[in-house]
């Protein structure tokens, strides 16, 4: 049993896990299981250069970012289990916690954060009935996004990311994973608002 369990690996995906991780000594956050799917093959980043993202050098690959970022995440904070070479077929919600059936694998979590990508038609069962068109990409694009409240779709299902209704831009799929991850941080901490700084000699 996973505590959460975040499917995609692209900016938002990886932005909530390195929140998480990066909470492990928090004693909310103590033992707590946190497991992403790595399955990225469709990921935008795959052909994206960046030139206009804070933080980021001109001219940085998005191909680059996807295996610096799952390295940063490893290196730093390995107890998030990256599961890799599965795809996520659907999501079955059993009341206390949730199923993801993967190609490979049945997982079982407490939390489920959905951080792909807004192509359409939505490719993970379970999810149907929470699609809607996007409402801040063109509608030529033919992109869809999850019904949601501030990232939140139903007790335990959170959406990061374009899919949650963003635009298509890196800091702010960045920001909304990391949004993501603050409020399950909050939740874990009893609902006191948290989050989580490092600081120079601390």
């Amino acid at each position: 049993m996973f505590d959460v369990i975040i499917i995609g690996a692209g900016v938002s995906g990886v932005s909530c896990a390195l929140i998480l991780g990066s909470a492990k000594e928090r004693p909310y956050a103590l033992n707590k299981k946190i497991g992403i799917i790595t399955h990225q093959k469709a990921s935008s980043l795959q052909t994206a250069v960046f030139n206009n993202a804070y933080g980021i050098p001109a001219g940085k690959l998005g191909s680059e970012l996807l295996e610096e970022s799952l390295a940063h995440l490893s290196s730093t904070y390995p107890q998030v289990e990256q599961i890799e070479k599965e795809k996520v077929i659907s999501i079955e919600d059993d009341k206390t916690f949730y199923k993801i059936i993967t190609n490979k694998n049945v997982f079982e979590s407490k939390i489920v954060v959905v951080a792909i990508g807004a192509g359409n038609p939505m490719t993970i069962e379970g999810l149907e009935d929470f699609v809607v068109p996007h409402q801040k990409v063109p509608a030529i694009k033919n992109r869809i996004q999850l019904k949601n409240n501030d990232h939140l779709v139903k007790d335990g299902l959170y959406v990061a990311g374009v899919l949650a209704g963003h635009r298509s831009q890196l800091s702010i799929a960045a920001g909304s994973g990391a949004a993501v991850a603050t409020d399950i941080l909050s939740l874990w901490n009893d609902g006191n608002h948290t989050m989580v700084h490092d600081a120079i000699n601390k």
